[in-house]
């Protein structure tokens, strides 16, 4: 089918019918991680070891990202002998991905980045911190003037370092202008080289995103500095992953997230997720995706945090269906030897995409093709009674049968037919 009909023909995409933005950038972005710093402050995970942090930042690499946060190296030795030993590794591997550190805006936090740097031969992008909303300098009793001395001795002290500084406000998007642009411009009067703007407690919509970016923009604009404009957000009410694609329609230049959105509280936009809706929309189309389902099963065991079944690509069920209708497409299509046709009938993402292949299930839904289908890809032949028999359990059952379920009905059917059909 897919020979005589093009893609567009296949499927018809209402994204693209009078698309009111830029979606599909023209200008440069980078892609940035916090899963081994943001991502390790969940409440429920474990520090990964040392083995799984290099594991993890390898993967990372051959994704694309473009930088990852290894740490706060200042948090302590354990953190600081992790982080030194990853950013040793991406100098010795030479990998592309550039590692950064993250620390309060205190000078006693942005040593430890300095010896990291001297230690392994490599510079690390410093991001220091500070919070600039109403609510939070309430209950820290920061006046505005602490604020903006604080932060513009930690980025001064970086920068006579030599070292790339991103200078970030916590909870930004709760922050008013009138503290935002004094602070913004001494940050870059001081050397600071990004902005970071962050969702710190999920606060923000899309509508937002825009005015925060466009203001922010504006500002960096009235100082004649290039400065990068960062986007970290959070997932508090769910619009972490929207916020992140609509934060690059509008102009941010780096966004940020996390392997399966872990992070405080609920988490971070999901790094693995952002990589996939830019793929989808044709803004990475080259970037190589199969390693994805690699990296999110390895952040799951080495943060002993497990993958919810309905997580959207890398989850257990995402491309699993025992549905009769939905099976039957799907089969139908990979009869049809049209690999495109059957990875896409009944999935709005490609399971090839991502190093992984359409499931079809046996359960109380299902039908003869699906048993069929089962039978046949466990090199098994489908003979008519022995479907029937299986078909039988299924829709006895309350659930998809497993495989041990229905190899034990075709251990059955042999020794009752002395394995005359299977």
């Amino acid at each position: 089918m897919t020979d005589t009909l093009t893609a567009d023909e296949l499927i018809y995409d209402w994204n693209e019918v009078d698309r009111r933005g830029p979606v599909l950038l023209k200008r440069k972005f980078a892609l940035h991680d916090e899963t081994l710093r943001d991502g390790i402050q969940n409440p429920s995970v474990v520090d990964p070891g040392i083995g799984d942090k290099l594991a993890i930042v390898h993967l990372l690499d051959e994704l694309g990202v473009e930088s990852t946060d290894v740490g706060l190296p200042g948090a302590g030795p354990r953190a600081f002998d992790d982080v030194l030993r990853m950013v040793r590794e991406i100098a010795e591997q030479k990998l592309s991905i550039k590692p950064t550190c993250a620390g309060r805006t205190l000078v006693s936090d942005i040593e430890p980045m300095v010896e990291i740097t001297q230690k392994a031969g490599m510079p690390v992008e410093v991001m220091t911190f500070i919070g600039s909303s109403p609510i939070r300098r309430l209950a820290e009793d920061w006046s505005r003037e602490l604020i903006i001395e604080r932060s513009v001795k930690a980025i001064e002290f970086a920068v006579k370092e030599g070292l790339e500084v991103t200078f970030v406000t916590e909870d930004t998007t709760r922050s008013r202008p009138d503290l935002l642009t004094p602070l913004f411009r001494a940050a870059i009067d001081a050397g600071a080289k990004n902005l970071c703007l962050c969702d710190t407690v999920g606060h923000v919509t899309p509508d937002g995103v825009k005015n925060l970016i466009g203001y922010t923009r504006h500002v960096i604009e009235g100082t004649g500095a290039k400065v990068g404009i960062d986007w970290h957000g959070h997932n508090d009410r769910g619009l972490g992953l929207v916020n992140s694609i609509y934060a690059l329609e509008y102009g941010a230049d780096r966004v940020h997230g996390t392997i399966l959105g872990i992070g405080e509280r609920v988490g971070n936009a999901q790094l693995d997720l952002i990589l996939i809706n830019l793929k989808l929309l044709g803004i990475i189309p080259d970037r190589d995706l199969t390693k994805l389902a690699a990296i999110a099963q390895l952040v799951s065991k080495a943060t002993r945090f497990p993958i919810p079944i309905n997580y959207p690509v890398v989850g257990e069920d995402a491309f699993r269906t025992a549905t009769g209708v939905h099976a039957a497409a799907i089969i139908k299509a990979k009869s049809k030897g049209d690999d495109f046709l059957a990875d896409r009938v009944y999935s709005g993402v490609p399971a090839s995409m991502v190093g992984r292949k359409q499931e079809i299930c046996v359960g109380p839904m299902s039908g003869v093709s699906n048993v069929t289908y089962w039978l046949q890809d466990h090199g098994i032949h489908p003979g008519e009674a022995l479907v029937a028999s299986i078909l039988k359990v299924a829709k006895e059952s309350d659930h998809n049968l497993s495989e041990e379920e229905i190899l034990a009905v075709v251990d059955r059917h042999a020794r009752k037919n002395g394995d005359s059909e299977s």
